[in-house]
């Protein structure tokens, strides 16, 4: 059974209100675009020696088998509050859509007005999680997942970027920007760790490597 559903009982209540409590800083001047802090280094290294080692799986994948940009509050689904957690100065319509705003891409450092020019990046990707474990879950938990705004798992970031990235683990693709890696791989290992997702041997051994930098 999934380490967070047998002992942290996920839910998108408890998503919703994570969101609320932060919005002091996100609606605060000059708030800089951030995904939920991730642990440390130190406590990233602990539970990546945790984490089971073992080969991927991605038999009966598909994307629709987790449910995502479920409604959040009002007319926002996930995507649109995203957009509007990371943004600034955002402004939505009356269903919820960014219609003006600025975002920074911390992956590759570009900055963007249209919120059409930016993706919502599941950090650890659907198919991802699915060779590493999820494939045993029911559709409700591949949901909290795919929509999970309390973890340190979804960041708006340039398209191209993310289409690049594409269901790619850290031993093949790290964001251009040197200086956000470490926040990534302690992002990347503070997920799996809390999903109890497993790591093959390539990504464990560049998960190492890069936490040993940060």
């Amino acid at each position: 059974m999934p380490r967070f559903y047998a002992r942290r009982r996920l839910s998108i209540a408890a998503a919703v209100t994570g969101l609320i409590a932060s919005a002091a800083f996100f609606n605060a001047p000059g708030a800089s675009a951030a995904l939920p802090t991730p642990v440390s280094a130190t406590t990233a290294r602990s539970y990546l020696s945790q984490l089971t080692v073992a080969t991927e799986n991605r038999t009966g994948y598909s994307r629709d088998l987790f449910p995502h940009w479920i409604t959040i509050s009002g007319t926002c689904n996930t995507r649109e509050t995203v957009l509007k957690r990371d943004g600034t100065n955002v402004v939505t319509d009356s269903s919820c859509a960014a219609t003006s705003g600025s975002w920074y891409s911390p992956y590759d450092g570009a900055t963007w007005t249209a919120a059409s020019d930016l993706d919502i990046d599941h950090l650890v990707p659907l198919a991802e999680a699915w060779d590493s474990g999820a494939s045993k879950w029911t559709t409700a938990q591949r949901q909290a997942f795919a929509n999970d705004l309390t973890r340190p798992q979804l960041i708006a970031v340039t398209d191209d970027v993310n289409q690049a990235k594409g269901d790619q683990d850290p031993a093949t693709w790290m964001p251009s920007r040197t200086t956000y890696r470490c926040t990534y791989v302690r992002a990347w290992v503070q997920v799996k760790y809390y999903y109890d997702l497993s790591v093959d041997s390539a990504e464990k051994t560049a998960l190492t490597n890069y936490l040993a930098n940060c």
